[in-house]
């Protein structure tokens, strides 16, 4: 994925050098001579494709495996130094955005197709060569083919300016975040108060809350126990460790109250979420 923060939301043409419109779809029709194209996109929805096109503040993409870019919205050509789809399609983050963004990005993307696991609420400068930087909130989602093989991924980043969130807010929020999975990594059974976060993020426990529902749209309790949730989600996914032992590295008292959380957020249990995510890969 990529972006400058410039909001530069005309629409394409227009008199203040935004790029001209691509009257093509999405950007199946424009990357069919990609190669790996036409399993990556039988995947996907054309209607929905189409619909990326009406967004007005999302960058789309799909990419396939090797990080090649299928299909853009007109978003995301604006946040480029291209003027049109059919000069971002076939290429790679390091050929649009700043080299030490567009690596992270590809990192991202790799791991996704490795794991098959989706990445969600990733918090993240995005900034085009000889761009500002800006926050955004990055989701990646793997997109399988009818064999169930990963061929590609979808992404969409939401500006968080779009929701007047300052350049405090988003350093706070980057702050929290990377605290909370440090705090995972080092000592997961040790739970996190509303004051502990408030100090990891530098605010106090009223301005937390407000940036964080402002940021994340949740409570700081929320967002704490989705990041365990997450946590949970990738170990069982990517390793073969015991539930118990899951349990107690995503920060959760004893496997009963891991399972009943779990199944709560995600619609299944620890153990049938594993054994789907097996059959899958």
């Amino acid at each position: 994925m990529g972006a400058d923060s410039d909001n530069t939301t005309g629409t394409a043409g227009d008199a203040q050098g935004e790029p001209v419109g691509d009257p093509s779809p999405v950007g199946a029709e424009a990357a069919a001579d990609v190669p790996g194209t036409a399993a990556l996109m039988a995947a996907l929805s054309p209607v929905m494709v189409d619909l990326m096109d009406e967004l007005s503040d999302v960058m789309f993409c799909a990419k396939d495996a090797d990080g090649r870019y299928l299909a853009v919205n007109q978003v995301f050509v604006r946040r480029t130094n291209e003027r049109s789809r059919r000069q971002v399609l076939g290429r790679r983050a390091v050929d649009l955005f700043v080299p030490e963004l567009a690596e992270r990005y590809e990192a991202q993307d790799a791991e996704v197709v490795r794991t098959g696991r989706p990445l969600r609420n990733e918090l993240e400068l995005i900034r085009r060569v000889g761009g500002t930087p800006g926050w955004f909130l990055t989701a990646k989602l793997p997109v399988r083919d009818a064999a169930g093989r990963v061929v590609g991924l979808v992404s969409v980043s939401q500006d968080l300016r779009s929701g007047d969130a300052d350049d405090a807010t988003m350093d706070a929020m980057a702050r929290l975040v990377a605290a909370v999975e440090r705090h995972l990594d080092a000592s997961p059974g040790d739970p996190l108060s509303v004051a502990d976060l408030a100090r990891l993020s530098g605010s106090t426990p009223a301005v937390l809350d407000r940036r964080v529902r402002k940021v994340f749209g949740l409570s700081p309790r929320q967002l704490v126990l989705r990041t365990r949730v997450d946590r949970a989600a990738h170990l069982l996914t990517s390793t073969t460790t015991p539930l118990a032992e899951v349990a107690a590295a995503a920060g959760f008292y004893d496997q009963p109250s891991f399972t009943r959380t779990f199944a709560r957020l995600t619609g299944e249990t620890p153990s049938s979420f594993r054994r789907r995510a097996r059959a899958a890969g």
